[in-house]
């Protein structure tokens, strides 16, 4: 899926009308329908099945809050064919607007930007809920996932829910991440792929429990292991390409510690530095086939699961950040975006990123950003954003700045685990 983008100069883009905010609409039927006639297709290569739980407790349009798990565009499918002709509003990422902004809204789309604090969209969510009468599907996790698992939720989740008092629906898909992970460029897999439909909370639940109950409900019912799912039901992934592009999650090396010289194609993985190879194999493990030349023992470190790296990865961050010695400093396209109108192209900078935050500095002296590390507890990267190239994106309610790394290798991913670590060491002390 691609964007509008348009080049202009920044002062150009600073002077154009700003978005303005509008109450959500209820979906008409028709649309409705329509998603649900284009889905079954899609549906159908993917065997679709779905197991319901306690959902007889539901109203047949009773206005509830659906939360999913997110790994692909095919859980927006699933969502509207289960629970239709139920009428929902959907949460989603103000750029999926651009281009296309009367479409989006009469589909029921709330925008939002991400790990950004957005009281318009919890105003809007509850417009939804109280006068429209409808149901809000949410994601969340507000990214999809990089390694299969988990990502973290908002600690604001808890309170919502207390604040919106409407019965709590979960989905949650099994397969989606395997038939298209996002690492991989968009390539479909043959994988078939199921849900679970589950009435999770009553209002009656949710007055009578706190915030922090809420909070680890919501964080249990999100523990997922798309590979572990795999290699327990023996799904075997055959395509040849399924490890293309696989270093955008395992950028470091597990034995020789090298950054950004990993390299992911047909169904290898290899480090540039250190000559060390794997295999991703049918079943989702890894296996070694060279050590390299780092002097380490591949034995000793046993990473044939990618989540298990992944982590390992996230360890590796929290030991720099600890130590004073994470940095990035990169030179970065810079795109922006102040409405729905297009994605502005605005010229070229430089992005650091160290224990004290973000700094963008770009456009001959014209662009100075600021981002603190208490501003959010994730950070908003994706690879292969909307067929440009990999992308991390900062900036508030006002502006969004979207930057395109030129030359600096895999670095969206850490720089994703490096903002939850900082946030998570600036709470706790």
């Amino acid at each position: 899926m691609k964007t509008l983008v348009k080049e202009l100069s920044y002062e150009e883009v600073l002077a154009l009308p700003k978005q303005k905010l509008k109450k959500p609409l209820r979906p008409s039927p028709f649309w409705r329908w329509l998603i649900k006639t284009i889905s079954k297709s899609d549906l159908k290569a993917v065997n679709f099945t779905c197991n319901k739980i306690g959902m007889e407790k539901l109203g047949k349009f009773q206005p509830c809050l659906i939360l999913m798990n997110h790994s692909c565009f095919l859980d927006l499918e699933i969502a509207e064919s289960l629970l239709y002709p139920r009428p929902i509003n959907i949460i989603c990422t103000s750029d999926g607007f651009v281009g296309k902004n009367w479409l989006m809204r009469h589909i029921g789309c709330i925008p939002t930007n991400k790990f950004i604090a957005d009281f318009v969209m919890v105003r809007n969510m509850k417009y939804a809920f109280e006068k429209l009468h409808d149901s809000v599907l949410m994601y969340p996790e507000a990214s999809y996932s990089f390694d299969g698992t988990a990502t973290p939720l908002p600690d604001s989740l808890g309170r919502s829910l207390k604040l919106f008092n409407v019965p709590v629906i979960m989905i949650k898909t099994y397969g989606a991440y395997m038939r298209n992970p996002l690492y991989n460029n968009l390539q479909l897999r043959k994988v078939d792929v199921s849900a679970d439909l589950k009435y999770l909370l009553s209002p009656e639940d949710i007055q009578n429990k706190s915030v922090e109950e809420l909070n680890q409900i919501l964080r249990d019912e999100f523990t997922f292991d798309g590979w572990k799912w795999q290699q327990e039901n023996n799904v075997l992934i055959k395509e040849d390409f399924r490890a293309d592009s696989l270093n955008r999650v395992l950028y470091k090396c597990c034995l020789c510690g090298c950054e950004g010289k990993m390299r992911g194609s047909g169904v290898e993985l290899n480090c540039g530095n250190c000559g060390a190879s794997w295999t991703l194999n049918e079943k989702g493990f890894l296996e070694c086939k060279e050590n390299g030349n780092s002097g380490k023992s591949f034995d000793n470190i046993k990473f044939s699961h990618v989540p298990s790296w992944y982590k390992w990865e996230r360890e590796e961050v929290v030991k720099e950040i600890k130590e004073n010695k994470y940095n990035l400093d990169v030179e970065v396209e810079i795109y922006v975006m102040v409405n729905t109108k297009a994605i502005y192209h605005v010229g070229e900078g430089r992005l650091k990123h160290s224990n004290q935050g973000f700094i963008l500095d770009g456009c001959n002296g014209k662009i100075h950003y600021e981002q603190k590390v208490k501003s959010s507890y994730s950070l908003y990267s994706d690879y292969y954003w909307y067929e440009i190239g990999d992308m991390i994106c900062i900036g508030d309610m006002k502006i969004l700045y979207y930057c395109f790394p030129k030359s600096a290798g895999d670095i969206v991913a850490k720089a994703r685990i490096a903002t939850e670590e900082m946030y998570k060491l600036l709470i706790v002390n």
